[in-house]
């Protein structure tokens, strides 16, 4: 089965993507999960995301459609990213979810595609 583990990261995380005291120690961490996944085989796609301020993001009200910069909602935490993974259920992604360097991760079955 397929899932997509999207991976939440709070001001800090991004901030320590580009402060170079502190990014390599972010960047092993992300290492490490992600050369375990491959180890394990069941990584189908993954990508990390541009901090939210390079965002747009794309609303319709009443037919008419607003773009606006940055991200639509200001929260503690942001997608930074997801990583597709095939494993055989829901407990399995939720483990793989809980080794990942972040606090917040959602974790959604993957529908399958129409052939």
């Amino acid at each position: 089965m397929s899932y997509t583990l999207m991976l939440f990261e709070s001001h800090e995380d991004f901030e320590a993507r580009k402060d170079p005291a502190r990014q390599e120690q972010y960047l092993a961490g992300w290492r490490h999960y992600t050369r375990a996944m491959q180890e394990a085989g069941i990584v189908v796609y993954g990508a990390g995301l541009y901090a939210p301020e390079t965002a747009a993001t794309m609303k319709r009200h009443g037919g008419e459609t607003v773009v606006q910069d940055g991200p639509f909602a200001e929260t503690k935490e942001q997608l930074g990213g997801i990583m597709v993974i095939d494993v055989p259920d829901i407990d399995t992604a939720l483990e793989w979810a809980a080794r990942a360097p972040v606090a917040t991760v959602e974790v959604r079955q993957n529908i399958p595609q129409l052939k």
